[in-house]
């Protein structure tokens, strides 16, 4: 089955997808980022317990990434502005190097909150980023992918975030 494009309409030209006419319903995503360290910067993060100059990278991590999902429909064109039930990250160290961050949002609206989800983990790696870019820039983010997204038309990954590479889009 072909998809179409939802945000062009039948001339070419970008649109707002009208959402009135669908039902309320509750909406959930899950988003990763990962963020790579240098394996030097990684020890030191790791021993310093995730603090820098800067403060604790970890939890300015959570407020930024938060304040980017309640700011999605500012940064995206298209995206609506939703109500964020709720808003939760999980970050650690998936292997000696490389940071993950995860970020699960809610809605009870007519569309889903994936973009909020992406964008909350893509500004908390790019806050951590920034927290630690004076032990180096050779820091990389990345990927940021959907890990699972339910409450619309099409359900997409695992159990609520806890899928793998199958949930990416």
């Amino acid at each position: 089955m072909a998809h179409e494009l939802t945000h062009v309409d039948a001339a070419g030209h970008p649109r707002m997808v009208d959402v009135s006419s669908k039902t309320v319903s509750a909406r959930q995503a899950s988003a990763r980022a990962s963020v790579v360290f240098p394996a030097e910067v990684a020890v030191r993060l790791r021993m310093d317990g995730m603090r820098g100059r800067k403060g604790a990278v970890v939890d300015t991590a959570i407020i930024a990434g938060t304040m980017a999902v309640k700011r999605t429909h500012e940064l995206i064109p298209f995206c609506h502005p939703l109500p964020i039930d709720g808003c939760d990250f999980a970050i650690d160290w998936r292997d000696d190097h490389t940071l993950e961050i995860d970020c699960s949002v809610r809605t009870l609206h007519r569309t889903g909150v994936e973009m909020e989800a992406m964008t909350g983990a893509s500004v908390a790696a790019l806050t951590v980023y920034d927290m630690c870019k004076a032990l180096s820039h050779d820091i990389v983010i990345g990927p940021v992918r959907l890990l699972a997204k339910r409450g619309g038309k099409r359900d997409v990954g695992g159990d609520g975030g806890t899928a793998g590479a199958e949930g990416a889009a």
